[in-house]
Order: structure tokens, then C-alpha cells, then sequence
């Protein structure tokens, strides 16, 4: 599923995105961390899974 990073804390790597439909998902550390990501920055397409409603990996989106 894709969506938008919408915030992001490098202090605690945990942060929100936005769903293609405005709705905002929150991430943790784990979610983060799954995804090889060193930084992300807020209006960067992403990739996520989900597990239920919650979220379990980020990654960037790549074409």
C-alpha cells in the first residue's frame, strides 16, 4: 500500500503517514527500523504494511 510521510521524529524514528484517502496511520520504531530507512522526510511517497490496523513496515516507494 502506498501513502505519504506526513511526520517523523529521528530522535525516536517513529512518525505518521498519510493513507491516499487523508487518513493519518501512525508508525513505531519497529515499523521504521523494518524498513532500512535512515531518514524520512515529510511529503516522501512511501511504501507500508499492515498487520490489522497497525503498521509494520515503511519504506520508500520506488517505481
Amino acid at each position: 500500500m502506498q501513502a505519504t510521510a506526513y511526520t517523523y521524529d529521528a530522535d525516536t524514528r517513529t512518525g505518521s503517514v498519510l493513507l491516499d484517502d487523508g487518513t493519518p496511520v501512525a508508525f513505531d520504531t519497529a515499523a521504521f527500523d523494518a524498513g532500512g530507512l535512515r531518514l524520512l522526510r515529510p511529503g516522501q511517497r512511501v511504501r507500508i504494511e499492515r498487520d490489522d490496523a497497525k503498521i509494520t513496515l515503511v519504506t520508500l516507494q520506488t517505481f
